[in-house]
């Protein structure tokens, strides 16, 4: 079992830390989902540290990283919209998974939109990333609706939308 903490990115040293994290995550996990280019292009736009530093700075975006016994396992992205809380990212890293750090990262995140007075949290994910779609119906988020995004270079993210009521 692991002891799990959740901090917030501040620092130039947790950005970095959180874009090599995402790196390695997105490359292993989303390449057989949505193919190697996708993947490379979305981590520049969206996972860069340049990326990840200005949704911090000028974007209005909060990042956490989640802690287990002290090592770096995964990550989360939030930014608050009309009284409720959009989790952009939450992705933990392949050797962590199936210890419940989404639990963990999820139950931070309720008594975050608690304090806030925020009512739910949405979020959108792949229509093919089966396994996490799972794992969000286990933690109680539904599917809303559906969407397909446009984001650029001949590339589109067809995605669910989920949300859990506070």
């Amino acid at each position: 079992m692991f002891v799990t903490r959740i901090i917030a990115v501040e620092t130039d040293e947790q950005i970095r830390e959180t874009a090599a994290l995402a790196s390695q995550i997105w490359r292993q996990h989303f390449t057989p989902i949505i193919g190697k280019d996708q993947v490379e292009y979305m981590l520049t736009k969206f996972q860069s540290y340049s990326a990840i530093k200005a949704q911090i700075e000028q974007d209005g975006y909060e990042y956490f990283q989640c802690l287990a016994n002290g090592v770096l396992a995964g990550y989360a992205g939030i930014h608050e919209k009309d009284h409720a809380l959009f989790l952009s990212k939450l992705y933990i890293y392949e050797q962590f998974r199936g210890y419940h750090l989404a639990t963990e990262a999820l139950k931070f995140l309720v008594a975050l939109c608690k304090t806030r007075g925020l009512n739910c949290i949405w979020l959108t994910c792949n229509k093919h990333n089966d396994t996490t779609l799972a794992i969000y119906d286990h933690l109680g988020f539904r599917i809303v609706d559906e969407q397909v995004a446009d984001i650029g270079n001949g590339f589109v993210m067809d995605d669910y939308i989920l949300m859990y009521e506070i």
